[in-house]
């Protein structure tokens, strides 16, 4: 089993970049994609909208599948990418188009794999979860996805991420009653009855919680805070929007229901106080015991982490494909001015990966 010529993964990667792909947007980066796995000549390959989906078949024991997303967040204004030395700065660099390189090369160098692959690269992944391309896939061609075991290529500095947080958006409103603000005594301001919720977030004390080593921090933040009528009004209407991102041990029914207790103390019904759910999504454990991610583990030659966020791990999760995050790219760069990717980190992705895919 071997490999063939490797990209230099850092042009390449700036290739990609230099390919505009905002969410929606992706067609002209897919079809750069598709036309490079369909020149590789060893792969089945697929188009599903902007999706491109290049598979081995070998007739191997094991299947894995090596996903990632297409898409990025809006530009930044007055932000070029270039390349300084054996660095890339631009849109994209890190979160994911250097991880989309790598899978590319692999893609198209190895021919002839240990284990049978699957690479996935997807659309809509930066935006709302009902327009998220692999979680359409996995509703409609759950077939494309099947694997032993599932690799996101998202950045992750080049050690093993596991599992995914879950996330919960939730919306608390309260009541009051309208009122002239010279007369504020007539009425009820709602905006100052947010005090109490606002003094809960305020003093909330992240939960930890540790699972196969890793350990999950979860949080609560407020995102939103809207209320008011006009200037001479006392409002009679006001709410916090929330965001909790919980550890992996629970599911998104038992998140509401830590909710509701942490704020049913500031929270009166008759007052027409309200706590509504408008979003959930289940986070996924770290399911690093199975052979083809503890493997994967080995080969970075780090301990692994938790994944402090969401990510399409938990899509994987959700229909039954053990899965986790590895990429290149610091994490913490993502959706900044200042996001940019070295040489040495791509380098390192795919020795790491190809490990994986060739060890007997």
């Amino acid at each position: 089993m071997g490999a063939h010529h490797v990209s230099d993964l850092l042009a390449l990667t700036a290739e990609l970049v230099s390919i505009p792909s905002v969410s929606h947007h992706e067609a002209a980066l897919a079809d750069r994609v598709e036309g490079a796995l369909r020149r590789a000549g060893h792969l089945e390959v697929l188009r599903v909208d902007d999706t491109v989906v290049a598979r081995t078949e070998l007739g191997r024991a094991r299947r894995v599948v090596l996903a990632g997303h297409l898409d990025t967040v809006p530009p930044f204004d007055g932000r070029e990418a270039h390349l300084e030395s054996d660095t890339l700065w631009g849109l994209g660099s890190v979160d994911m188009k250097g991880g989309v390189a790598v899978l590319l090369d692999l893609a198209a160098t190895i021919a002839d794999p240990a284990m049978d692959v699957t690479y996935v690269f997807y659309a809509c992944e930066e935006v709302a979860h009902d327009h998220n391309a692999l979680a359409r896939l996995a509703a409609t061609r759950p077939d494309l996805l099947d694997a032993d075991a599932a690799v996101l290529g998202e950045p992750t500095a080049g050690v093993v991420e596991a599992g995914c947080q879950g996330t919960t958006q939730a919306v608390v409103s309260v009541g009051g009653r309208r009122a002239h603000t010279a007369r504020p005594w007539m009425g009820v301001n709602a905006v100052h009855r947010l005090g109490p919720i606002l003094d809960i977030l305020g003093h909330y004390v992240p939960r930890r919680v540790v699972l196969d080593g890793c350990e999950y921090t979860e949080q609560l933040q407020a995102v939103r805070v809207e209320g008011g009528v006009a200037g001479n009004v006392v409002p009679d209407r006001a709410s916090v929007t929330i965001n909790y991102r919980f550890a992996p041990s629970g599911d998104a029914a038992s998140a509401e229901v830590v909710l509701r207790a942490l704020f049913a103390p500031a929270l009166d019904a008759t007052a027409g106080d309200t706590f509504e759910v408008v979003d959930a999504a289940a986070g996924a454990p770290p399911a690093l015991e199975h052979p083809v991610l503890s493997r994967l583990v080995a080969a970075t030659g780090a301990p692994p982490r938790a994944k402090l966020g969401w990510t399409d791990v938990a899509t994987f999760a959700a229909i039954g494909v053990p899965a986790t995050n590895f990429g290149p790219g610091d994490p913490l760069l993502a959706h900044t001015p200042d996001e940019h990717v070295s040489r040495p980190e791509l380098d390192h992705a795919r020795q790491v990966l190809a490990t994986l895919l060739l060890a007997d």
